[in-house]
């Protein structure tokens, strides 16, 4: 069953909400709405958000959270929906970037069709292609990266970079190349930005590191066609 986070204040209809979704057999913890959304998020791994709109005691609090969101998706393909009273639907902004909304008081049933719907959706738009590699999972349709089903925080630049990399096995670029395909022909950086990356993502890899990344000399970097497994 799908992971489920709900961003609100804890509140006796929030606490009833996960009992009913943990009831049915979903994971669901709950994160307060003054959290560090991106954060949270990566702690928790999940799922889908469910963000209680009527949680947010500023008009300014609510953009801050939505600014949050839209920066995360644009890293991570994760569907949010948003929980509603019904006096509130009147103020709801057309441009909310929400997959779906459900109106209080709410059906536990409903909220699972919803939540199932949403992911399910998500899934459609974006291919679950999979690279796999021994140990190592990039997960494309998630934007994430895994090694024994241990998620690795990685940032968006490293993401990319080790996603191009993966889909070209023993394929050499230099590092103009990277720079061009991973950051783009108007990045004005110098290719010690590709080390600087390469570097982190070994550190992220740990023992694997050598394994996947490798040198070649004199002219840049390749993912290893040959994929290890360290016990």
């Amino acid at each position: 069953m799908p992971s489920v986070l709900i961003i609100a204040k804890k509140a006796k209809e929030i606490e009833e909400l996960h009992s009913g979704l943990t009831r049915i057999g979903f994971t669901c913890s709950v994160a307060n709405n003054g959290s560090n959304l991106s954060n949270t998020v990566v702690k928790q791994a999940c799922d889908v958000l469910l963000i209680d709109m009527n949680g947010f005691s500023t008009s300014v609090h609510t953009e801050s959270m939505l600014e949050q969101l839209h920066g995360l998706r644009r890293i991570r393909c994760l569907p949010a929906i948003a929980l509603i009273s019904d006096e509130g639907l009147g103020h709801v902004d057309s441009n909310l970037e929400m997959d779906d909304f459900v109106v209080k008081p709410w059906n536990i049933s409903e909220v699972a069709i919803r939540i199932n719907r949403a992911i399910k959706k998500i899934c459609n738009m974006h291919s679950r292609d999979l690279i796999k590699s021994g140990d190592l999972v990039i997960d494309m349709a998630k934007c994430e990266v895994s090694i024994k089903s241990r998620l690795l925080v990685l940032t968006f630049k490293e993401y990319e970079l080790l996603k191009f990399l993966a889909s070209n096995k023993g394929r050499v670029f230099t590092r103009e190349a990277l720079l061009s395909e991973v950051w783009g022909y108007d990045y004005y950086g110098g290719d010690r930005t590709v080390d600087v990356h390469i570097r982190r993502l070994r550190s992220k890899l740990g023992d694997y590191a050598n394994d996947y990344i490798q040198t070649v000399r004199n002219i840049g970097y390749k993912f290893s066609v040959e994929a290890k497994s360290v016990d």
